[in-house]
Formats: C-alpha cells, structure tokens, sequence
C-alpha cells in the first residue's frame, strides 16, 4: 500500500521539530505513517512529546472556516476522494479544522485506534504529497498517540462517518525538516474521513 502522506505526513506529524525527535527523512514510499500501522504491518515509532493546547472546535459544516482551502470535486460524497486546492493567504499558526460531513457516534479522543481514509496536499500550491485513496477506498489504522500531534488533535472530537478538512501549521507538522515531498516548513492540509473507531 502506497502510504506516503501517513509515513510522510502522520509520521511528519508524529515527529514534530522542535520536540527533541528528527522527522525521518528516508520514508520510503508504501509504508504507513510514523506511528500508523497498515493493518498488516506493525511498526512501533517513538511518540511525540506531549503538548498542551486547547481543544480544537472545528467550523460546522458549511460555515465558512478562515484559512481553509476550497476542496475539489463533490466534497461531501464519502464515496470518492477530494483534495483541498491551493490556500488563499498566510495560513493560521494554528490548527484550523472544519468538519464536511458529520459523522455519528462516539468520538474519537486522543487513545483510540482510528481506521481513516485521507488525502494529503500543500497549503502553498495544492500539491498531493500523500493518499490512501492511490490504491482504493480501504482505510488504514493506526493509533493517534502514535502520530504526530497536528494529526491527531485535527481527528480528536470526530465521530465514523465524518469528513473533516484540517490545516497543520509546521509546528504541528514537519517543522523546519523536509521530509520526502515535503518542503522544510510547509502547512500540510489534510481532509480526512473516519471510518471506525477502536
């Protein structure tokens, strides 16, 4: 499975600069995000450090979010992927997220084992530097206190069936590391459905 946004922007997101750990530079192609596993796969990676921040509340759906770039094709079809386009703007210094589609159920927390479908681009210019949708609709898993903290505050407060678009100021992200795809310092925009939770 071709997971490069996961091992290149969940892992990116798991081993955030400026937290002590090095975002790994050699993630090759195919294999899961940094502290994401494929269902197959099992492959422990170092967690990041705690940070403190105050609980993400995303835009309902519909209501304009600032800083969150249009998506492509029809975003609200769980059926099919879609991408955010090029930002308009500086972007947040902090995490922005707005929910597409609301799912139902209990909602993901910070603990969970979580099975999403994503796609991952460039705040700058749109470009997709990472999708689990390259080899179909079948989820990934991976638990969220394994990846990086950008990724896992955005899926926090989720319930399956969501469809949630985030925006992950560096910080969060990569940091000042480039990582594959990923120029050093970039905003990663990750619009991301939740399957299941575990």
């Amino acid at each position: 499975m071709k997971r490069t946004l996961v091992a290149a922007t969940v892992i990116a997101l798991t081993t955030l600069a400026g937290c002590g750990s090095e975002p790994p530079v050699d993630a090759a192609p195919g294999s899961p995000p940094s502290g994401a596993t494929a269902s197959a796969q099992d492959s422990p990676v170092p967690l990041p450090q705690p940070i403190e921040t105050a609980p993400l509340v995303p835009a309902p759906p519909g209501a304009p979010a600032a800083g969150v770039p249009a998506l492509t094709g029809n975003p609200t079809d769980l059926t099919a992927a879609t991408q955010a386009g090029p930002g308009i703007g500086e972007p947040s210094a902090e995490l922005v997220a707005q929910d597409v589609v609301v799912g139902t159920g209990p909602a993901a927390t910070l603990d969970d084992t979580v099975n999403v479908r994503y796609t991952g681009t460039l705040y700058s210019d749109g470009t997709t530097f990472d999708s689990s949708w390259t080899d179909g609709d079948t989820p990934i898993e991976f638990p969220l206190s394994g990846v990086v903290p950008g990724f896992a505050q955005g899926i926090e407060g989720m319930a399956p069936g969501g469809r949630r678009v985030m925006v992950i100021p560096p910080d969060l992200g990569y940091g000042a590391e480039a990582n594959g795809p990923i120029p050093a310092g970039s905003t990663l925009v990750f619009v991301v459905d939740l399957v299941g939770v575990s």
